[in-house]
């Protein structure tokens, strides 16, 4: 096991941001969860528009999008030959659409990587209560996927539904190895990403990139132990309404900008990555409201981080100098920590002279402070490992002195889970 990250890990740790795409029939049924019952021939998006989708990933500055290529109702978004359970079975473009090729060539054209999502859980199938035939099932719809749509970025792995399930993981990852061996792996298998512990969006101070265990899901307080400590960064999956998939009767709970401006300095800002869930519509577009609300947030973020004032550093034993060119006034603080060692740098201080203005438990790939504002010529970052390194201090005058405040958010109805 290594503590090590390797170049892919680092690209995706630097990418920070992704949009998730939650998208189905459940979209058609107001459902959460579906059993593997619904009618394909329900799936009939009447405007679907991948390149709308993409282009609001890229609006919002995303750095890739995760699709929910078949959630754990078995219903396939590509026209597998595993099943009829597919756009295949469906009215939408007389039967011969494909929801994950028609992302995978707007991505292509946009340069937007791509990743996919693949229930392990499958309601559908009917080969899934023998674990030998439904490892092998599972394996020729995880290989159409890394065959068919080019590079992908991530692979999903969903451990929601399989708790106390066993998988054939060292024959799925052969497949990915084979196919894919560039993507990012979220959580299961042979992992090379891990999943944050919630879908609030919320990292948490420390957040350590070595691990020793992986939380299964959100059902079952059960760990899976790894053999050592192993470099997984944490993503931080959340929707942007209280539910996944789009609901027509849930607009009351997308989440405000102050509250999701709150995640992403908890996320992002805690050296995290951030998955955003905005799901497509009974259209096949994202809905206006939420595009509306994301685009507030991410140009605030844009407005609060758009002059950085950047320092010459001078490093010392336990300590970084951070001088700027002239005297400067700030009240937010960016930490970047050389990671190709792995994660070195824990708690640590910010010091204007003599006064702490910030502290913490971790830097890693980024680590955002707000204080009240300060003028000064001179920081000192201050670390507990003398092994720890620093790449990069950054100040900024956002206009705020605060990170911004968390709110209560509703629950998820579980009416809509079958």
């Amino acid at each position: 096991m290594t503590t090590r990250p390797t170049p892919g890990q680092l690209a995706w740790q630097e990418a920070g941001f992704g949009l998730f795409l939650h998208f189905g029939l459940n979209t058609f049924h107001g459902r959460e969860w579906s059993d593997g019952t619904l009618d394909p021939a329900t799936f009939d998006p009447a405007d679907l528009d991948a390149g709308q989708w993409v282009d609001v990933a890229q609006r919002a500055g995303a750095k890739y999008i995760v699709l929910t290529a078949k959630h754990h109702d078995g219903f396939c978004l590509w026209p597998t030959d595993t099943t009829a359970y597919s756009v295949a079975s469906s009215p939408w473009r007389g039967g011969r659409g494909d929801v994950v090729g028609e992302l995978a060539e707007a991505c292509r054209v946009a340069g937007m990587p791509l990743g996919l999502y693949l229930s392990p859980w499958d309601r559908n199938a009917a080969c899934y209560p023998d674990p030998a035939a439904y490892d092998e099932f599972y394996c020729r719809q995880l290989t159409e996927l890394c065959t068919r749509y080019g590079p992908l970025f991530e692979l999903w792995f969903d451990g929601a539904g399989s708790e106390g399930r066993a998988y054939d993981w060292d024959a799925i990852m052969q497949v990915v190895d084979t196919h894919q061996p560039q993507a990012m792996v979220f959580n299961m298998g042979r992992p090379s990403i891990r999943w944050v512990g919630n879908e609030d969006g919320l990292a948490a101070d420390p957040c350590r990139y070595a691990v020793d265990r992986l939380g299964r899901s959100m059902f079952t307080a059960e760990a899976d132990t790894l053999d050592g400590l192993r470099y997984l960064p944490p993503e931080c999956d959340v929707p942007i309404r209280a539910h996944w998939f789009w609901q027509p009767d849930d607009l009351d709970t997308l989440k405000s900008a102050e509250h999701l401006l709150a995640m992403w300095y908890r996320s992002v800002g805690l050296g995290a990555g951030l998955l955003l869930n905005v799901p497509p519509d009974r259209r096949g577009r994202l809905d206006e409201h939420d595009v509306t609300r994301l685009l507030e947030v991410t140009a605030e973020l844009r407005r609060r981080f758009a002059t950085p004032l950047r320092a010459r550093l001078t490093r010392e034993p336990g300590r970084v100098v951070a001088e700027f060119d002239t005297e400067v006034e700030l009240d937010h603080v960016e930490l970047r920590e050389d990671l190709t060692d792995g994660q070195r740098a824990g708690a640590h201080e910010v010091r204007c002279g003599e006064a702490v203005v910030a502290a913490g438990h971790t830097v890693g790939v980024r680590r955002w402070h707000a204080f009240p504002p300060i003028r000064t010529r001179r920081l000192t970052v201050t670390l507990d490992d003398p092994h720890a390194r620093l790449t990069a201090v950054t100040g900024f005058r956002a206009g705020h002195e605060s990170p911004p405040a968390l709110q209560q958010q509703p629950e998820l109805d579980m009416s809509k889970v079958d």
